[in-house]
């Protein structure tokens, strides 16, 4: 089981890729977040303030996240 997770605008440049496949079974985006930076340096820019979405859908660190979704982490929108 695993889940779709995507990298979007810095972070796509940041990482060492713009998205995976994560074995994944139940948790929150909190948990994903944490299993992730626990690969190594190269991931912290993921402890960066950033949004996130599951499904298509903006989603909080305590979104629970199933086998199957799709998880998105992407840099706050700025404009001027």
């Amino acid at each position: 089981m695993t889940v779709q997770v995507l990298f979007f605008a810095r972070l796509r440049e940041a990482l060492p890729t713009a998205e995976l496949e994560w074995p994944w079974q139940t948790g929150t985006v909190s948990d994903l977040k944490q299993q992730l930076t626990e690969q190594g340096a190269e991931w912290q820019p993921l402890n960066d303030d950033l949004l996130v979405a599951v499904n298509q859908e903006m989603a909080r660190l305590n979104t629970p996240v199933n086998s199957g979704d799709e998880v998105a982490f992407f840099p706050p929108v700025t404009g001027g």
